[in-house]
C-alpha cells in the first residue's frame, strides 16, 4: 500500500473534493467507511446530512481553540496495489483506525484525539481527513507521522494478504528512486498529447548529456545542444550549492524549473561532481587503426559489461554495485542515442527501469565508475550504427552482455530483501532481450544453420572439448542449450583460424556468470566471436541493402555529429582492453 498525506485551511473544500466527482469522474459513490465515533454525518448515504453539517462537526475543537491554526486540514490518502484484492468497507475502515492511530491523529485508548473521518470512492483506496486540534484544546504531535504510519501499513500489508511494499519505504529507496510526476504534470502531459511528462523527458535529457561527460563544460554545452535550460544556484558566498534545468517551451509564461534532486537523487551538484571526480580512461597515443569505430567499439565496451558483471559476483558491496548501476545507465543512455532505430526504444526504457535500481547514501568505487563511464563516452563518439552486418553482430554482443548484467543486478537486489528493485532490473532485462532479438535474430539463425551442417566427426570433437574445457555442470546445460549449434559452429570458424577451441571455451567461461543466462551457449559464443575478431556471421549482403545502408550510414553520421560535436572535440579512443585470445600453439 501506498500512502500520502497534506495540510491545508479549509475543511469544507477538501469535503468537497472528497464527495464530488473528483478531477477526472472518478470518484464513485463516496460515502464513510470509519469516523471518530462511528457517528459522524455521512453526505454520501445520508440525503439529510450535508458537507457543512460533516465541516461543522470535524472543526468543532478548531473553533474552541479560540485563535487561528495555520493548516488545521490534515488530508492522507492510503491506496492498496491494483494487483490486490478488493477491500470490503469494514476492512478499510480497520485499516483506517489503525492509520489515524499510527499517526498521532487519534491514539489507541486516548479519549481526547482528532476528529477524523475516512472516506471510500470507488477505487481500492480511501481519504483520511481530520482536523489537528484535540479534545483537550491541544495540537496533535505529528512529527514522524509519515515513518510510523509505514511502518503500520507494512503489518497491515502481512496481516490482510496484501503485496508488501516493505522495501520501497526505507529511505534508502525513496532516495534513490527517481522522483515521480505529480498529477498536475500528468494532466498536461495528457491535454498535450504526450507520452511522458516534461518531468522525465527533461530527467532524460540530463542523464543523456552527462553519459560519459569528462566534466562541467562539456556537460553544459550537451545541455546547451538539446535545448535544456540550465543554471547554477549559488550560496551568498558564491559557491555552488546547485543545478536546476528546464525544458525549452513555446507557451508564454517562464519555463518550469526543477532542481536536480527534483529529477532524481544522483542528478544533484554534489553526485554529478562526484562521477565527474571518478574520471574518464584516455588513451595513452592515438591509434586510429579501427579504435573508433561502433564494431570495435561495441566489442570493447562488452568486456567492461561483462567486468563489472564479475565485479559484483566477486565484490557484492554496495559501493561497487552502486557504481555499476549508475554506468550502466550512462551505457545504455548512451546506446540509446547511437543504436538503430529498431532498438533504440527498449534500449531507452531498460535504461529508465534501471533507474529505479539505484542505491542512496552510498560512495560509488571509482574505478568501476571511472571504467563504465569511459565505455559510455567511447561509445557516444564513435557515432550511430546501421546494425547491419558486423555492427548487427556486435550490437548483440553488447546486449547479451547487458542483459546478462541486468540479471546479476537484480539477483544482487533481491538477496538484500529490494523486492522492487529486483523486478525493475528484471524489467530492464527484459527490454533489453527484446532489442537483443532484433539484433541477433538473423546471425544467430545463419550460425544455427552452420552448426547443423557440420560433419559428425566435427560435432562430437566439439562436444567433447565443451565437457572437457567448461565445469561438468555447465557443460550439460550448454549441450543441451538450443543455442550450441550455434556455439559449435564458432568453434569450427575459430579452429580453422588458429585457435584453440578448448582455450577459448575456459577463457569465455572464465568471465563469469553463467548461470543466471537465459542461454549460456548463445553467451559463449559472442565472447568467443569477440575475443577471436571472428568475421560477422551473416550471409552476403545483397546489392539493395547495401545501397539502404550506406543511406542509412549518411543519415546517422549527419545526426551524431550534432550534440556531442557541436559540444566537445571528441576524444581518441582507449586502446583496447582485456584478454588476448589463445592461439593453438604448433
Amino acid at each position: 500500500m501506498i500512502t500520502t498525506a497534506r495540510s491545508g485551511a479549509d475543511t469544507l473544500k477538501a469535503l468537497k473534493y472528497l464527495y464530488g466527482p473528483g478531477r477526472r469522474n472518478e470518484h464513485t459513490d463516496p460515502h464513510l467507511v470509519a469516523s471518530w465515533d462511528g457517528f459522524a454525518p455521512d453526505p454520501g448515504r445520508d440525503s439529510e446530512a450535508t458537507l457543512a453539517q460533516l465541516r461543522d462537526a470535524l472543526d468543532l475543537h478548531v473553533v474552541r481553540y479560540g485563535r487561528p491554526v495555520a493548516k488545521h486540514v490534515y488530508h492522507r490518502m492510503v491506496r492498496a496495489d491494483p494487483t490486490d484484492r478488493n477491500l470490503s468497507d469494514a476492512e478499510w475502515g480497520a485499516i483506517a483506525r489503525r492509520v489515524v492511530a499510527a499517526a498521532g491523529i487519534a491514539p489507541d485508548d486516548d479519549p481526547d484525539g482528532c476528529r477524523w473521518v475516512a472516506v471510500h470512492h470507488g477505487d481500492n483506496h480511501i481519504h483520511i481527513l481530520a482536523t489537528v486540534v484535540r479534545a483537550d484544546l491541544t495540537q496533535a504531535r505529528l512529527r514522524g507521522d509519515q515513518y510510523r504510519t509505514e511502518a503500520e501499513l507494512t503489518r497491515i500489508e502481512r496481516e490482510f494478504g496484501l503485496k508488501d511494499w516493505s522495501d520501497t519505504r526505507t529511505r534508502d529507496y525513496r532516495a534513490a528512486i527517481p522522483k515521480r510526476p505529480k498529477s498536475p504534470e500528468l494532466r498536461k502531459a495528457e491535454r498535450l498529447g504526450q507520452e511522458e511528462t516534461g518531468r522525465a523527458r527533461l530527467r532524460t535529457g540530463v542523464r543523456r548529456a552527462l553519459a560519459g561527460a569528462v566534466g562541467e563544460e562539456e556537460f553544459l554545452a550537451r545541455l546547451a545542444a538539446q535545448g535544456i535550460r540550465c543554471e547554477v544556484r549559488r550560496l551568498p558566498s558564491g559557491d555552488a550549492r546547485g543545478y536546476k534545468f528546464a525544458l525549452p517551451t513555446g507557451e508564454p509564461g517562464p519555463p518550469v524549473w526543477f532542481s536536480g534532486s527534483q529529477l532524481a537523487a544522483d542528478l544533484t551538484l554534489p553526485k554529478i561532481h562526484e562521477r565527474f571526480a571518478a574520471g574518464i580512461d584516455q588513451p595513452a597515443s592515438r591509434d586510429p587503426v579501427g579504435q573508433g569505430r561502433p564494431t570495435a567499439v561495441r566489442y570493447r565496451a562488452s568486456t567492461s559489461l561483462d567486468r563489472a558483471t564479475a565485479t559484483i559476483d566477486d565484490d557484492p558491496r554496495a559501493g561497487q554495485v552502486s557504481a555499476v548501476v549508475s554506468g550502466t545507465i550512462e551505457v545504455l543512455d548512451t546506446l540509446a542515442l547511437t543504436s538503430p532505430v529498431l532498438s533504440r526504444k527498449e534500449i531507452n526504457q531498460a535504461a529508465r527501469a534501471l533507474e529505479f535500481t539505484a542505491i542512496a547514501r552510498t560512495r560509488a568505487a571509482r574505478a568501476e565508475a571511472r571504467a563504465m563511464r569511459s565505455a559510455a563516452r567511447e561509445l557516444l563518439y564513435a557515432g550511430t550504427t546501421t546494425g547491419r552486418g558486423e555492427e548487427g553482430t556486435a550490437a548483440a554482443t553488447i546486449l547479451a552482455s547487458l542483459i546478462l548484467l541486468a540479471i546479476v543486478i537484480a539477483k544482487w537486489h533481491a538477496a538484500q530483501g529490494h523486492q522492487h528493485q529486483a523486478a525493475a532490473a528484471r524489467a530492464a532485462a527484459q527490454h533489453l532481450r527484446t532489442a537483443y532479438g532484433r539484433h541477433a535474430g538473423r546471425p544467430i539463425a545463419v550460425l544455427d544453420t552452420q552448426g547443423r551442417q557440420l560433419p559428425q566427426p566435427i560435432r562430437e570433437r566439439h562436444e567433447t572439448q565443451a565437457r572437457q574445457a567448461l565445469p561438468a555442470g555447465l557443460a550439460v546445460r550448454v549441450l543441451a542449450d538450443q543455442g550450441w549449434a550455434a556455439l559449435a559452429a564458432t568453434l569450427s570458424e575459430a579452429e580453422q583460424a588458429g585457435y584453440d577451441p578448448e582455450a577459448l571455451l575456459a577463457q569465455a567461461a572464465g568471465q563469469r556468470e553463467l548461470a543466471s543466462a537465459d542461454s549460456p551457449a548463445t553467451v559463449l559464443t559472442w565472447r568467443i566471436r569477440r575475443g577471436a575478431r571472428l568475421p560477422v556471421p551473416a550471409p552476403a549482403v545483397t546489392p539493395e541493402e547495401r545501397r539502404t545502408g550506406a543511406a542509412l550510414s549518411r543519415t546517422a553520421g549527419s545526426r551524431s555529429t550534432g550534440t556531442p560535436a557541436a559540444a566537445v572535440t571528441p576524444p581518441p579512443p582507449p586502446a583496447p582492453s582485456g584478454p588476448e585470445t589463445a592461439r593453438r600453439t604448433r
